[in-house]
């Protein structure tokens, strides 16, 4: 990787979590452009994402079999951004990025950038849903395009991407970014309903 992992994800947290702290509890039940997870929904997601790949940067076992429920327990918001800051220094230990995690059993570099995709593509799609402003870090997007060009198949089998997005005029002009989120199946130009 050309920048740490745990660098990357301190740019990306630094810009996620305002996001996070930005919704408002009237706009929880609103839809996103992730399509399966309304707000709420979806802050849940993340959050639980958060915590457990601060398990796998420890090559521990993480548990994504219980359903996620943080929204709504107590100061969830400021819960969040010190779980992203904890996310951060978990990816920042020595070894972390080396070798494979927990029972995912996958080389510990491709582990990180699927949860720096995590914290920017949802980051994306939480502003998007709630009328906030975002724009990833540059240096986060360019680790990120290549790395999920080569998860992207696996992903789509799973059931995690959907089928990529067409862009106008077959990408011509189109920022990186834009790219990402049509990789993922996304529609860079979604819009709240």
């Amino acid at each position: 990787m050309t920048n740490a992992i745990s660098e990357l994800l301190r740019t990306a947290s630094e810009r996620s979590v305002p996001v996070v702290r930005g919704i408002a509890d009237d706009r929880l039940g609103d839809a996103t452009p992730c399509a399966e997870y309304d707000v709420r929904q979806l802050v849940d997601h993340l959050y639980q994402v958060v915590v457990n790949f601060q398990a796998l940067a420890a090559k521990k076992d993480a548990d994504f079999s219980q359903e996620a429920a943080y929204v709504g327990h107590g100061d969830w918001r400021a819960g969040f951004a010190e779980e992203a800051g904890a996310l951060v220094d978990a990816w920042a230990a020595p070894g972390a990025d080396q070798g494979v995690t927990g029972q995912m059993n996958m080389p510990a570099p491709l582990v990180g950038r699927m949860v720096l995709g995590d914290l920017t593509v949802h980051a994306w799609d939480l502003a998007r849903a709630t009328g906030q402003e975002y724009a990833p870090d540059e240096s986060v997007v360019g680790e990120l395009l290549p790395a999920f060009g080569e998860l992207a198949p696996t992903a789509r089998a799973m059931g995690v991407f959907r089928e990529e997005h067409p862009l106008p005029d077959g990408g011509e002009g189109v920022s990186d970014f834009d790219r990402l989120l049509a990789l993922t199946g996304r529609d860079p130009q979604w819009r709240r309903p």
